[in-house]
């Protein structure tokens, strides 16, 4: 589908402003909000669909109304914030998880609210590129690193998916390989391929744990109390469930 034509036709429907968690800073337009349409009744056929995969980004392709960013140019952290928002003006706040007891390993429902997210703040941020500069504690080198895009993250699922039976997916490595942008200034994508193929495992741990930690996002985690009176910790997650349960 070409850029120009994601969302342009619902340009006059109702809509709101979404703000971005990230602020647009790993973006080319900058943007720090987002025009997204509200849900219909024929958005009711996607989600009611027998194809889970693709709901997600359809939703996303059909309710984001800008002709200068597509839906897998987003973050993932943008991409849920943006989720929340259809949820919440379709359905309402309310979030009902089932999880399981710790002290009696039975399974129980719990209701959350997803009207008051907090977004968690960095310590770091990127360059005027989108690129964050820091230094592997093992290797003892300066690498630039970049968040890969929700396109970037389904394309390379799909690969990963096709790989030939009885070999090893590359997961970390071909995630790896496209996260970072420049070891010690050297920027050619081969030479950084070999790096992450014997990059030490503390240093693939702490990629991974710096763009976590590094990219504003919505606070997720939510307590509740289980039957028995233990504290349970979760994680609000996403996928076709997140809307699912009312259909």
């Amino acid at each position: 589908m070409n850029v120009e034509t994601y969302g342009q036709i619902n340009f006059n429907l109702p809509h709101d402003v979404v703000p971005l968690p990230t602020q647009g800073i790993f973006y080319k337009t900058k943007k720090k909000t987002v025009k997204v349409g509200y849900l219909t009744a024929n958005d009711e056929n996607l989600l009611i669909s027998s194809n889970q995969n693709n709901i997600i980004i359809s939703l996303l392709r059909n309710k984001i109304y800008e002709h200068d960013l597509r839906p897998e140019e987003l973050l993932e952290q943008d991409i849920e914030s943006i989720l929340i928002f259809l949820r919440n003006t379709s359905f309402g706040p309310e979030y009902t998880v089932n999880l399981i007891d710790p002290r009696t390993n039975k399974e129980f429902t719990a209701n959350i609210l997803l009207d008051e997210l907090n977004i968690n703040q960095p310590k770091n941020i990127p360059n005027e590129d989108g690129l964050f500069v820091t230094h592997l504690p093992k290797s003892d080198v300066s690498i630039k690193l970049r968040p890969l895009t929700y396109g970037e993250s389904i394309e390379i699922d799909k690969m990963l998916e096709q790989y030939p039976i009885g070999r090893t997916p590359p997961r970390i490595t071909m995630r790896l390989t496209r996260m970072i942008e420049e070891v010690n200034g050297d920027t050619d994508k081969g030479s950084i391929a070999m790096f992450v193929e014997n990059l030490p495992i503390m240093d693939s741990k702490y990629i991974r744990n710096f763009l976590k930690e590094n990219i504003p996002s919505l606070d997720l985690k939510r307590f509740v109390t289980a039957p028995s009176g233990e504290r349970v910790t979760f994680d609000v997650t996403f996928g076709a469930d997140f809307f699912r349960p009312f259909f």
